[in-house]
Protein backbone atom coordinates (compact mmCIF):
# COMPACT_ATOMS: atom_id res chain seq x y z
CA UNK A 1 0.00 0.00 0.00
CA UNK A 2 1.35 3.37 -0.95
CA UNK A 3 1.05 6.56 1.07
CA UNK A 4 1.75 10.08 0.04
CA UNK A 5 4.40 11.62 2.14
CA UNK A 6 3.26 14.78 3.87
CA UNK A 7 5.69 17.56 3.26
CA UNK A 8 5.70 20.35 5.82
CA UNK A 9 6.24 23.81 4.45
CA UNK A 10 9.32 25.53 5.64
CA UNK A 11 8.64 28.48 7.94
CA UNK A 12 9.88 30.92 5.35
CA UNK A 13 7.49 29.44 2.76
CA UNK A 14 4.35 30.05 4.85
CA UNK A 15 1.87 32.48 3.38
CA UNK A 16 2.07 35.81 5.14
CA UNK A 17 -1.17 37.82 5.29
CA UNK A 18 -1.18 41.57 5.85
CA UNK A 19 -2.20 42.69 9.34
CA UNK A 20 -5.85 43.66 9.64
CA UNK A 21 -6.96 41.72 6.54
CA UNK A 22 -9.58 39.71 8.44
CA UNK A 23 -11.99 40.38 11.29
CA UNK A 24 -13.88 38.01 13.58
CA UNK A 25 -17.54 38.63 14.32
CA UNK A 26 -17.98 38.82 18.09
CA UNK A 27 -21.55 37.51 17.79
CA UNK A 28 -21.27 34.42 15.56
CA UNK A 29 -17.48 33.94 15.35
CA UNK A 30 -17.39 34.09 11.56
CA UNK A 31 -14.04 35.13 10.02
CA UNK A 32 -14.74 37.98 7.62
CA UNK A 33 -12.80 39.82 4.95
CA UNK A 34 -12.42 43.43 6.07
CA UNK A 35 -12.90 44.99 2.63
CA UNK A 36 -16.21 43.16 2.23
CA UNK A 37 -17.22 44.21 5.74
CA UNK A 38 -16.51 47.83 4.88
CA UNK A 39 -18.68 47.59 1.76
CA UNK A 40 -21.45 46.17 3.94
CA UNK A 41 -21.23 49.12 6.40
CA UNK A 42 -19.40 46.90 8.92
CA UNK A 43 -22.31 44.51 9.37
CA UNK A 44 -21.71 40.75 9.53
CA UNK A 45 -23.21 39.19 6.37
CA UNK A 46 -23.94 35.96 8.28
CA UNK A 47 -25.65 37.13 11.50
CA UNK A 48 -26.02 40.90 10.80
CA UNK A 49 -24.09 41.88 13.91
CA UNK A 50 -23.11 45.55 13.76
CA UNK A 51 -19.40 46.16 14.32
CA UNK A 52 -18.41 49.38 16.06
CA UNK A 53 -17.60 52.24 13.71
CA UNK A 54 -16.22 55.71 14.41
CA UNK A 55 -18.14 58.95 14.85
CA UNK A 56 -16.67 60.08 11.49
CA UNK A 57 -18.18 57.02 9.84
CA UNK A 58 -21.59 57.93 11.27
CA UNK A 59 -21.20 61.49 10.04
CA UNK A 60 -20.55 60.17 6.53
CA UNK A 61 -23.45 57.73 6.80
CA UNK A 62 -26.18 59.91 8.30
CA UNK A 63 -25.63 63.57 7.47
CA UNK A 64 -26.42 65.45 4.27
CA UNK A 65 -23.22 65.72 2.22
CA UNK A 66 -21.41 64.13 5.21
CA UNK A 67 -21.09 67.66 6.57
CA UNK A 68 -21.00 68.72 10.23
CA UNK A 69 -20.19 72.29 11.26
CA UNK A 70 -18.35 71.09 14.33
CA UNK A 71 -18.18 73.27 17.45
CA UNK A 72 -15.64 73.39 20.30
CA UNK A 73 -13.05 71.31 18.48
CA UNK A 74 -10.25 72.54 20.78
CA UNK A 75 -12.01 71.81 24.06
CA UNK A 76 -9.92 69.16 25.83
CA UNK A 77 -9.82 67.60 29.31
CA UNK A 78 -7.42 68.34 32.15
CA UNK A 79 -6.31 65.99 34.90
CA UNK A 80 -8.16 67.37 37.96
CA UNK A 81 -7.33 64.42 40.22
CA UNK A 82 -3.72 63.94 39.06
CA UNK A 83 -4.74 60.37 38.23
CA UNK A 84 -1.80 58.03 37.45
CA UNK A 85 -1.03 57.84 33.70
CA UNK A 86 -4.20 59.76 32.74
CA UNK A 87 -2.33 62.48 30.84
CA UNK A 88 -0.42 59.88 28.86
CA UNK A 89 -3.59 57.93 28.02
CA UNK A 90 -5.30 61.12 26.90
CA UNK A 91 -2.39 62.05 24.66
CA UNK A 92 -2.27 58.56 23.15
CA UNK A 93 -6.01 58.61 22.44
CA UNK A 94 -5.85 62.10 20.92
CA UNK A 95 -3.03 61.09 18.58
CA UNK A 96 -4.73 57.85 17.60
CA UNK A 97 -8.22 59.25 17.06
CA UNK A 98 -7.33 62.78 15.84
CA UNK A 99 -9.84 64.36 18.21
CA UNK A 100 -9.57 66.04 21.61
CA UNK A 101 -12.11 63.84 23.39
CA UNK A 102 -14.75 61.19 22.80
CA UNK A 103 -17.54 63.32 21.31
CA UNK A 104 -18.23 65.76 18.47
CA UNK A 105 -21.22 68.04 17.91
CA UNK A 106 -22.43 70.77 15.61
CA UNK A 107 -25.04 72.01 13.17
CA UNK A 108 -25.95 69.86 10.18
CA UNK A 109 -28.86 68.82 7.98
CA UNK A 110 -30.48 65.41 7.85
CA UNK A 111 -32.77 64.99 4.85
CA UNK A 112 -32.79 68.76 4.52
CA UNK A 113 -33.86 69.36 8.13
CA UNK A 114 -31.48 71.60 10.13
CA UNK A 115 -30.42 69.56 13.16
CA UNK A 116 -27.97 69.66 16.06
CA UNK A 117 -26.06 66.38 15.78
CA UNK A 118 -23.83 64.81 18.43
CA UNK A 119 -21.84 61.58 18.11
CA UNK A 120 -19.66 59.69 20.57
CA UNK A 121 -16.66 57.58 19.57
CA UNK A 122 -15.95 54.38 21.50
CA UNK A 123 -12.43 54.35 20.10
CA UNK A 124 -11.48 57.26 22.39
CA UNK A 125 -10.96 55.63 25.81
CA UNK A 126 -14.04 53.48 25.41
CA UNK A 127 -16.24 56.52 24.78
CA UNK A 128 -15.99 57.30 28.48
CA UNK A 129 -17.71 60.46 29.69
CA UNK A 130 -15.52 62.92 31.51
CA UNK A 131 -16.02 66.63 32.14
CA UNK A 132 -15.37 67.64 28.52
CA UNK A 133 -17.67 65.01 27.02
CA UNK A 134 -20.42 66.06 29.42
CA UNK A 135 -19.84 69.75 28.69
CA UNK A 136 -19.93 69.26 24.92
CA UNK A 137 -23.14 67.22 25.16
CA UNK A 138 -24.63 69.94 27.38
CA UNK A 139 -23.57 72.62 24.89
CA UNK A 140 -25.15 70.63 22.06
CA UNK A 141 -28.43 70.51 24.00
CA UNK A 142 -28.23 74.27 24.67
CA UNK A 143 -27.58 74.91 20.98
CA UNK A 144 -30.73 72.96 20.10
CA UNK A 145 -32.61 75.00 22.73
CA UNK A 146 -31.32 78.38 21.56
CA UNK A 147 -31.61 77.71 17.82
CA UNK A 148 -34.91 75.84 18.27
CA UNK A 149 -33.71 72.87 16.27
CA UNK A 150 -34.20 69.12 16.81
CA UNK A 151 -31.41 67.28 18.59
CA UNK A 152 -29.87 63.93 17.66
CA UNK A 153 -27.34 62.27 19.98
CA UNK A 154 -25.61 59.04 18.92
CA UNK A 155 -24.13 57.23 21.91
CA UNK A 156 -21.36 54.65 22.17
CA UNK A 157 -19.84 54.45 25.62
CA UNK A 158 -18.63 52.31 28.47
CA UNK A 159 -19.85 54.97 30.90
CA UNK A 160 -18.28 57.51 33.24
CA UNK A 161 -14.53 58.17 33.08
CA UNK A 162 -13.06 56.87 36.31
CA UNK A 163 -9.93 59.03 35.98
CA UNK A 164 -12.06 62.13 36.65
CA UNK A 165 -14.04 60.75 39.59
CA UNK A 166 -16.84 63.03 40.80
CA UNK A 167 -16.20 65.48 37.95
CA UNK A 168 -17.34 62.73 35.59
CA UNK A 169 -20.38 61.76 37.66
CA UNK A 170 -21.53 65.38 37.76
CA UNK A 171 -22.13 65.19 34.02
CA UNK A 172 -25.07 62.83 34.50
CA UNK A 173 -27.04 65.48 36.37
CA UNK A 174 -25.88 68.35 34.15
CA UNK A 175 -26.85 66.76 30.84
CA UNK A 176 -30.16 65.49 32.25
CA UNK A 177 -31.04 68.98 33.53
CA UNK A 178 -30.30 70.51 30.12
CA UNK A 179 -32.58 67.94 28.47
CA UNK A 180 -35.36 68.81 30.91
CA UNK A 181 -35.18 72.43 29.72
CA UNK A 182 -35.21 71.29 26.10
CA UNK A 183 -38.29 69.19 26.81
CA UNK A 184 -40.07 72.19 28.34
CA UNK A 185 -39.60 74.00 25.04
CA UNK A 186 -41.05 70.94 23.26
CA UNK A 187 -38.07 70.49 20.98
CA UNK A 188 -37.65 66.84 19.94
CA UNK A 189 -34.63 64.81 20.98
CA UNK A 190 -33.79 61.58 19.13
CA UNK A 191 -31.37 59.25 20.94
CA UNK A 192 -29.48 56.63 18.91
CA UNK A 193 -27.97 53.76 20.90
CA UNK A 194 -25.08 51.81 19.39
CA UNK A 195 -22.91 48.97 20.69
CA UNK A 196 -22.24 49.39 23.56
CA UNK A 197 -24.12 52.13 25.44
CA UNK A 198 -23.78 51.49 29.14
CA UNK A 199 -23.32 52.82 32.69
CA UNK A 200 -23.35 56.60 33.28
CA UNK A 201 -24.15 57.53 29.69
CA UNK A 202 -27.06 55.10 29.58
CA UNK A 203 -28.19 56.34 33.00
CA UNK A 204 -28.39 59.92 31.74
CA UNK A 205 -28.91 61.45 28.30
CA UNK A 206 -28.83 58.23 26.25
CA UNK A 207 -32.04 56.93 27.83
CA UNK A 208 -33.89 60.27 27.87
CA UNK A 209 -34.76 60.61 24.19
CA UNK A 210 -38.28 61.42 23.08
CA UNK A 211 -37.64 58.69 20.51
CA UNK A 212 -34.99 56.06 21.20
CA UNK A 213 -33.49 54.21 18.23
CA UNK A 214 -31.08 51.28 18.65
CA UNK A 215 -28.86 49.34 16.29
CA UNK A 216 -29.38 45.56 16.25
CA UNK A 217 -27.52 43.53 18.85
CA UNK A 218 -26.22 46.53 20.78
CA UNK A 219 -25.40 45.99 24.47
CA UNK A 220 -27.47 48.47 26.48
CA UNK A 221 -27.78 48.92 30.22
CA UNK A 222 -26.33 50.37 33.39
CA UNK A 223 -24.06 47.49 34.39
CA UNK A 224 -22.84 44.39 32.60
CA UNK A 225 -24.52 40.97 32.67
CA UNK A 226 -21.67 39.31 34.61
CA UNK A 227 -21.96 41.83 37.46
CA UNK A 228 -25.73 41.39 37.58
CA UNK A 229 -25.46 37.60 37.66
CA UNK A 230 -22.89 37.76 40.46
CA UNK A 231 -25.18 40.12 42.40
CA UNK A 232 -28.42 38.16 42.03
CA UNK A 233 -26.77 34.74 42.13
CA UNK A 234 -28.58 33.50 39.04
CA UNK A 235 -28.54 33.35 35.26
CA UNK A 236 -30.05 36.06 33.07
CA UNK A 237 -32.44 35.39 30.17
CA UNK A 238 -30.93 34.88 26.70
CA UNK A 239 -30.25 38.16 24.92
CA UNK A 240 -30.57 40.16 28.12
CA UNK A 241 -29.60 43.84 27.64
CA UNK A 242 -29.41 43.54 23.86
CA UNK A 243 -31.41 45.93 21.67
CA UNK A 244 -34.08 43.39 20.78
CA UNK A 245 -34.64 42.49 24.45
CA UNK A 246 -34.89 46.19 25.32
CA UNK A 247 -37.38 46.78 22.50
CA UNK A 248 -39.54 43.93 23.76
CA UNK A 249 -39.49 45.41 27.26
CA UNK A 250 -40.17 49.01 26.24
CA UNK A 251 -36.81 50.71 26.77
CA UNK A 252 -36.27 51.51 23.09
CA UNK A 253 -38.83 52.47 20.45
CA UNK A 254 -37.32 50.90 17.34
CA UNK A 255 -34.37 48.71 16.33
CA UNK A 256 -32.98 49.75 12.96
CA UNK A 257 -30.32 48.26 10.71
CA UNK A 258 -27.44 50.58 9.93
CA UNK A 259 -28.42 50.49 6.26
CA UNK A 260 -31.81 51.99 7.15
CA UNK A 261 -30.69 54.37 9.89
CA UNK A 262 -30.46 57.54 7.78
CA UNK A 263 -33.83 56.98 6.11
CA UNK A 264 -35.41 56.23 9.48
CA UNK A 265 -34.02 59.46 10.94
CA UNK A 266 -35.37 61.44 8.00
CA UNK A 267 -38.85 59.92 8.42
CA UNK A 268 -38.84 60.61 12.19
CA UNK A 269 -37.76 64.23 11.70
CA UNK A 270 -40.44 64.74 9.06
CA UNK A 271 -43.05 63.49 11.52
CA UNK A 272 -41.96 65.24 14.74
CA UNK A 273 -40.56 68.50 13.34
CA UNK A 274 -42.67 70.77 11.14
CA UNK A 275 -40.62 73.96 11.64
CA UNK A 276 -38.21 75.59 9.17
Amino acid sequence: MWFKKKIKAKPEEKLELPDGLWAKCEACGEILYRKELEKNLWMCPKCHFHFRISCRDYIALLLDDAKLDEEDTDLEPLDPLDFPNYKRKLKDAQQKMHMKDAVVYGLTKIGGTPTIFTAMDFGFMGGSMGSVVGEKVARAIRAAYEKELPLVILSASGGARMQEGIFSLMQLAKTSAELALLNQKRIPYISILTHPTTAGVMASYASLGDIIVAEPGALLGFTGPRVIEQTIGGKLPPGFQRSEFMLEHGLVDIVVSRKELRNTLIRILNIVWKHG
